[in-house]
C-alpha cells in the first residue's frame, strides 16, 4: 500500500476502534505499536492516552514471551529488535497484561469464527493462555485491513478466538 492509503487507513482505524465499547469502557488497553504496513495504530494509542486510559505496550523477550511497560507517547518509544518500537520505561513483567479491560491484538488474518492468524512467533499465543490461565476474561480485539477478514484460516488446537476485529472500515464481532 502507498504510504498515503497506510496514513488514511490509520486515521479511519482510530476513528473506528474508539467507538468500540471495549475501547469506550476500558480503563487499561494492551495494546501495540504497528510497523511498516501493519494497520497503523500510533494515533489510536495517543488517542486512549489522552483519554486516560492507562495503555501497556509489549515488551519481546529473548524467549519470544512479552513483558510489558506503560505507553508515554511516541516520543518516549525506542527502537527494539526484529524493527519493533517500545516503551522505554520500566518494564512491569508478563503478567501485567492480566489488569487490562481490552487486548489489542496484531494479526495476518481472523476467520469467521474469530481464529487470528499471527505471525507464528507464539508471542501472543502465549499471552491469550496467560490470560485464560489466571482467569482473566478482557476483550480481545484484532486489528486489521478489511481484507484480512476471511472464511478461515489454519488453526492450531491452541489458538483462541477473539471478541472482535477492528479495521478501518468496520467492527467484525464474533462469536
Amino acid at each position: 500500500m502507498p504510504r498515503e492509503a497506510v496514513a488514511a487507513a490509520a486515521r479511519a482505524l482510530a476513528a473506528q476502534a474508539v467507538r468500540l465499547p471495549e475501547l469506550a469502557d476500558a480503563g487499561t488497553v494492551a495494546a501495540y505499536v504497528s510497523v511498516g504496513a501493519e494497520p497503523g495504530t500510533r494515533e489510536l494509542l495517543d488517542t486512549l492516552r489522552t483519554r486516560g486510559v492507562r495503555v501497556l505496550l509489549p515488551v519481546l523477550q529473548a524467549d519470544h514471551d512479552l513483558d510489558w511497560a506503560a505507553y508515554a507517547g511516541l516520543g518516549a518509544l525506542v527502537p527494539a529488535t526484529r524493527g519493533l518500537w517500545e516503551p522505554g520505561g520500566p518494564r512491569l513483567g508478563p503478567d501485567a497484561v492480566l489488569a487490562a479491560d481490552t487486548v489489542l491484538l496484531p494479526g495476518l488474518a481472523v476467520d469467521a469464527s474469530g481464529l487470528r492468524l499471527g505471525r507464528g512467533g507464539g508471542s501472543y499465543d502465549r499471552v491469550l493462555e496467560r490470560l485464560a490461565s489466571a482467569g482473566a476474561a478482557p476483550a480481545l480485539v484484532v486489528v486489521l485491513y478489511a481484507h484480512e477478514v476471511l472464511a478461515s484460516v489454519p488453526a492450531e488446537p491452541h489458538d483462541r478466538p477473539v471478541t472482535a476485529a477492528v479495521t478501518p472500515a468496520g467492527v467484525h464481532r464474533f462469536g
